[in-house]
């Protein structure tokens, strides 16, 4: 059916009350009242509920660093900022292969190239979780992939289930989507393991997935695999699916296993990507794996994971032109050295604030960071952690992360890929500035006059 055409441009009434125009001989309805009377452009919804809680507070800090010492920031969860940890030498190698064979100038697919998903496909696989490149969406970075995942799982009502403390984006991504965010608590005194019953005390018909980050930002700490079942027999019981950040996983110093590996009957969609163990953060590649069980994900939530994509066209194309190498080039000791290193570093601040009094460092296992508790009543002077780092900054010129920004008030986080001469001078800086702070509580002078 051809649109209704007339030869003179003429306004027509018709019966339903809807005043249509023609235009070039074609009807289109006209608006009554088209013309705004003046100018008024306001933000999306959607942009004036995303808010970064990190930026919120860091931004809200007064940070005016002693002129007298150079400042050393354990803030920042960028690896390459001091330049002590490059890539390896194959891995730059890949990249300028692929730039130099002119083959991965133009859009990839928005999914990622076939062979570059079956790369990931094939690094990824195991046994008890195996992959084929259909299972494999490549995105802009791990940031894109947890941002569609969430995205092809909930609906706007819905809620989620994530890790406090926990890495930051989960919140920012889900309430700007009008997402309800249920904090579930991690256990510091158990090396940060989930509070199990604390967290299915949160599910209801809402919950549309769990978010576990294993190993976890900021606490850098690694599920044990029988912790990881008892998460997963949660999931089970209450049928929902789980999204896995494992940016982190491999970059530890004790068995990691993929939360799809011991997996049997819970969907997951596991989000990874080259930023952290390949230091390449600024690289932008990340991927969703999609380990289906029982087809309960089914076509519809692949089709869904593939429209999203298609919003951006997806991650970088010289990037991925040079996966495939990366993956299967990058030799075993670049990635046990990085390891080596963190320990190393771990260990050094751990041991160091260990013996600080007020302090209460966790010793991480895995990721690139390590939680240091504050007994605020013995530091009077400090209202709380965001007080007690911003007077660090001031004092000392040593910038740790609040871990207020993390909903975990208390706390402070400490960034482990800064030299190991460096790592020393801001242990001793630290320890200097509670010396002048701590002050002893009245039950410790009393119990020190019995």
């Amino acid at each position: 059916i051809r649109p209704a055409t007339i030869k003179m441009k003429r306004i027509n009434k018709y019966s339903d009350g809807i005043i249509n125009k023609s235009v070039n001989g074609t009807l289109y309805p006209a608006k009554v009242k088209s013309r705004r009377q003046r100018w008024e452009v306001k933000p999306s919804e959607m942009a004036n509920n995303t808010l970064n809680p990190i930026r919120a507070i860091v931004d809200g800090m007064k940070l005016t660093p002693n002129p007298d010492k150079p400042m050393i920031a354990l803030s920042i969860g960028d690896p390459t900022v001091f330049g002590n940890l490059p890539t390896d030498g194959s891995v730059l190698q890949a990249m300028k292969d692929a730039i130099d064979s002119q083959k991965y100038n133009g859009y990839a697919p928005s999914v990622g190239y076939l062979k570059s998903r079956q790369a990931v496909a094939n690094f990824c696989s195991c046994p008890e979780a195996p992959l084929e490149a259909e299972d494999v969406i490549l995105t802009s970075g791990c940031s894109q992939a947890i941002d569609l995942a969430i995205s092809v799982l909930c609906n706007p009502g819905d809620n989620i289930l994530v890790p406090c403390p926990g890495f930051s984006l989960y919140k920012t991504l889900a309430v700007s989507m009008g997402i309800k965010v249920k904090l579930y608590n991690l256990l510091p005194e158990k090396s940060w393991e989930v509070d199990l019953q604390h967290m299915e005390s949160l599910i209801d018909e809402r919950t549309s997935c769990i978010i576990v980050t294993n190993p976890s930002n900021p606490c850098g700490s690694v599920f044990t695999k029988e912790h990881l079942q008892k998460i997963l027999k949660v999931a089970s019981r209450h049928c929902v699916p789980i999204l896995a950040d494992e940016i982190y996983s491999d970059m530890v110093s004790c068995s990691c296993p993929s939360m799809a590996s011991l997996s049997s009957d819970v969907p997951i969609l596991s989000c990874g990507g080259l930023a952290k163990r390949w230091l390449v953060p600024g690289w932008r590649m990340g991927w969703i794996l999609i380990h289906d069980r029982n087809n309960v994900f089914g076509s519809e939530i692949r089709q869904g994971l593939v429209k999203l994509s298609q919003r951006i066209l997806g991650a970088c194309s010289i990037v991925q032109g040079a996966l495939e190498s990366i993956l299967n080039n990058t030799p075993q000791s670049f990635y046990n050295k990085t390891i080596s290193f963190l320990k190393s570093n771990s260990e050094i601040c751990f041991n160091e604030l260990s013996t600080i009094p007020g302090l209460n460092p966790i010793m991480p296992s895995g990721a690139m960071y390590l939680m240091v508790g504050i007994d605020l009543e013995h530091f009077p002077d400090f209202k709380n952690d965001v007080d007690f780092t911003e007077r660090l900054v001031t004092e000392q010129s040593v910038f740790c992360l609040p871990a207020s920004a993390f909903e975990y008030p208390n706390f402070f986080r400490i960034v482990v890929t800064v030299p190991e001469e460096m790592m020393l001078e801001a242990c001793s800086r630290i320890r200097e500035f509670c010396q002048r702070h701590y002050r002893p509580c009245s039950r410790d002078s009393n119990d020190l006059d019995q």
